[in-house]
């Protein structure tokens, strides 16, 4: 092995250590904005101090069996022992004791986070290559990448696959739950605070599974309410000779309705892509690795696979006419 490569191997840990200490952490699980996350956190944070304190133990009794026991080079073979009962008893007691305290509010805990609540939003997840669809049942709409919800409000979520295992991870906001194709599985959340929560996969998926992320939007209740009647109303139709209405051209004749939908404008038989009917009210674009802002669309627009390795989007070679009309066009659907 080269010297270069040792001192990478060394670094690592130091880096990585570094990394976790950094200033900005959007996914924090030491910092719960809700009950759930602070039920785990509380949870957690004794069975690490039990942990570290039988880790410190463990270890120091090995370092002193280590130094007390060496080889003194005398080549006297050394007192064998064995069968000491009360010793066995000892350390086989203290544990058990140990696991069963730790057992059972584990177990309580696990139990109350999947227990899907009596009254609050239903939303229903679907996991896709690579972004997340949010349908509101009771609301007759569907959005993408963006989940919003009201605050101080529990939200069940009715999580399935369309097509490999995903996994739905808010960190500030509740625990990790797969996302399993042809299966239901279900997850609590709630925050107590308005604001931004970012969350991702967190089960390898495929080539694009690093850039599948989640963006919870936590919204008064009056916020919520103005937002569910603008997610209700179809999209806007742009006026004749505009760039918005080259661009709905271009969007219908370009193949993009085979993928997307935009309600009352395209349907698709399968949803395979983000429903585009109010994009242009999220924040963000390809499942939440790009903002929503002119630069971004210009980039994804002109070759997707390079902005999102795994991208399904192809490149259509579109000309800066084409993204400049299509841009216009979706910030319109808002």
């Amino acid at each position: 092995m080269n010297r270069v490569v040792k001192r990478v191997l060394l670094a690592a840990p130091f880096a990585l250590l570094l990394a976790a200490c950094g200033p900005v952490t959007p996914m924090n699980s030491f910092d719960p904005a809700g009950p759930e996350a602070d039920r785990i956190l509380n949870l957690s944070t004794p069975v690490f101090i039990i942990a570290g304190i039988i880790f410190v133990l463990v270890e120091a009794l090995i370092v002193f069996a280590v130094w007390k026991f060496r080889d003194r080079g005398d080549d006297e073979e050394p007192t064998q022992i064995h069968g000491n009962t009360k010793l066995e008893l000892l350390w086989t007691i203290i544990p058990a004791l140990i696991l069963a305290g730790v057992a059972i509010p584990t177990v309580k805990a696990v139990i109350d986070l999947t227990t899907r609540p009596d009254a609050g939003l239903e939303v229903k997840v679907i996991g896709h290559q690579w972004w997340f669809e949010f349908q509101y049942p009771n609301d007759d709409f569907t959005t993408a990448n963006e989940l919003v919800i009201p605050v101080n409000t529990p939200v069940d979520l009715e999580m399935t696959s369309a097509d490999v295992v995903h996994s739905f991870w808010v960190p500030r906001l509740a625990g990790k739950r797969d996302v399993i194709p042809g299966q239901m599985t279900y997850l609590k959340l709630q925050s107590d605070e308005i604001g931004e929560y970012w969350g991702q996969c967190a089960e390898f998926c495929g080539l694009g599974h690093a850039n599948m992320r989640i963006r919870v939007k936590v919204v008064s209740q009056v916020d919520f309410d103005a937002w569910i009647a603008d997610q209700q109303q179809p999209a806007v139709e742009p006026a004749d000779g505009t760039d918005a209405a080259a661009g709905k051209e271009l969007f219908l004749n370009k193949g993009c309705p085979a993928c997307h939908v935009i309600d009352g404008v395209s349907d698709t038989a399968q949803v395979v892509a983000p429903n585009l009917t109010h994009i242009a009210s999220r924040d963000v674009i390809a499942g939440g690795s790009l903002d929503f802002t002119e630069d971004d669309l210009k980039a994804w627009l002109a070759n997707p696979p390079a902005m999102k390795p795994g991208s399904y989007m192809p490149n259509l070679h579109l000309s800066a006419d084409d993204i400049t009309s299509l841009i216009a066009y979706l910030e319109t659907l808002k």
